[in-house]
C-alpha cells in the first residue's frame, strides 16, 4: 500500500486518514496537523523522510506564481527540507493543471459562465492556474491579493497588474515569517470578516477555503464557492451564511476531499518520479485516467 501523508500547520481538529484505491493501486491518503508549531511541523518531515511515499505541505506554501515566475517562502523551504528521501509537494503542480483546467471545464460544459460572473478571488498568487484561466475567458475578477494578502483596502481588478505587484512585493514577502500572510493553528477556525463590499458585489467564490472562511461576510446568500478542502462543518457554515453551492477541485473520499498538496502527492506516488521530472503533460495525462472532474455541491441537499 502506497503511503501519502499531508503535514500541515493548521489545527490538528482537522486530521483525516483514508484508504482508497487509486489507477488498481491501494493507498492510505492522511492530514496530520501540527496546530502551528513550526517546529514539529520541521520534525515531521525529518521523521517522516524514506518512510511514506509522497510528503504534502498543508496549511502553508512552498511556493507562490505570478505570471511565469515562482517565488518560495523561505521559511517553509527550510522546514521542508529536512525530508531528504522522500518527494515534498505543496500542491503547485496541481494549481497549475488541476485548477487551469476546472475553470475551463466548468466554462465549456456551461456549469459556470465567468463572463457572466464577478468572481472574487481571494489570492492570485496562491491559486495561479484559477487566476491566469480567469483572466483568459475574461469577465470581471476582483483579485484579494492585497486585501486579504495584506490587508489593504485596494482590490485588483486586472491580472496585468497582479503580476506588476508580484514582481515588486513577492521577493520580500517570501523572506518574511509565513504566519504574516496567512492563518496557521488554531487561528485558521477564527472568523475575521473583512471588506464587507467586495463580498457583496461578488456572485462567485474562489479560492483557498480557509482564507474563504476566515475573511468572508457573514452573508454569501446564492453565490458559488469554487475551492478544494471542504469538510461537513465548512459545508454546514457556508449553507448557514446562504451560498448555493460549492464546487470542488479535488475528489471526494470519505465524503470529504482532501487538499492539492495531499492529491498531487498521490500523482507523484503513482508516477513514482521526483517532482522535478515530471512535467505539466505528465500530470495531465495522469489527471485524464484519473478522471478527476469538478465536484459541485448543491448545499439546499446538506
Amino acid at each position: 500500500m502506497k503511503r501519502v501523508v499531508s503535514v500541515s500547520l493548521g489545527s490538528s481538529k482537522r486530521n483525516k486518514s483514508q484508504e482508497v484505491e487509486i489507477l488498481g493501486e491501494k493507498f492510505s491518503v492522511e492530514r496530520i496537523g501540527t496546530d502551528g508549531d513550526l517546529k514539529k511541523f520541521g520534525d515531521m518531515f525529518a521523521e517522516l523522510d524514506g518512510k511514506v511515499d509522497a510528503l504534502g505541505v498543508g496549511g502553508a506554501d512552498i511556493y507562490v506564481v505570478v505570471g511565469e515566475k515562482r517565488y518560495a517562502f523561505r521559511q517553509i523551504l527550510k522546514l521542508v527540507a529536512r525530508a531528504r528521501k522522500t518527494p515534498v509537494v505543496d500542491g503547485s503542480g496541481l494549481k497549475h493543471t488541476l485548477e487551469r483546467v476546472t475553470i475551463e471545464t466548468l466554462q465549456n460544459d456551461g456549469t459556470v459562465d465567468f463572463k457572466k460572473e464577478t468572481v472574487l478571488l481571494v489570492s492570485a498568487v496562491d491559486r495561479f492556474g484559477m487566476a491566469q484561466a480567469l483572466d483568459k475567458i475574461g469577465g470581471k475578477v476582483i483579485y484579494g491579493d492585497l486585501l486579504f494578502g495584506i490587508g489593504l483596502p485596494f482590490p485588483i481588478n486586472k491580472y496585468k497588474n497582479v503580476k506588476r505587484l508580484g514582481a515588486t512585493v513577492l521577493p520580500i514577502i517570501t523572506k518574511l515569517p509565513f504566519k504574516w500572510f496567512y492563518p496557521t493553528g488554531e487561528k485558521q477556525d477564527e472568523r475575521k470578516p473583512k471588506f464587507e463590499k467586495v463580498w457583496r458585489e461578488a456572485t462567485l467564490i474562489a479560492g483557498d477555503t480557509l482564507f474563504i472562511k476566515r475573511y468572508a461576510s457573514n452573508d454569501l446568500k446564492g453565490k458559488t464557492i469554487l475551492t478544494q478542502t471542504v469538510r461537513k462543518a465548512d459545508l454546514e457554515w457556508l449553507k448557514k451564511a446562504g451560498a448555493k453551492r460549492v464546487i470542488t477541485t479535488t475528489p471526494v473520499m470519505g465524503g470529504e476531499t482532501f487538499a492539492t498538496n495531499v492529491m498531487e502527492g498521490v500523482i507523484v506516488a503513482l508516477l513514482g518520479r521526483p517532482p522535478a521530472q515530471i512535467t505539466e503533460k505528465d500530470y495531465l495525462e495522469t489527471l485524464g485516467k484519473l478522471g478527476w472532474k469538478p465536484n459541485v455541491i448543491d448545499l439546499s441537499t446538506v
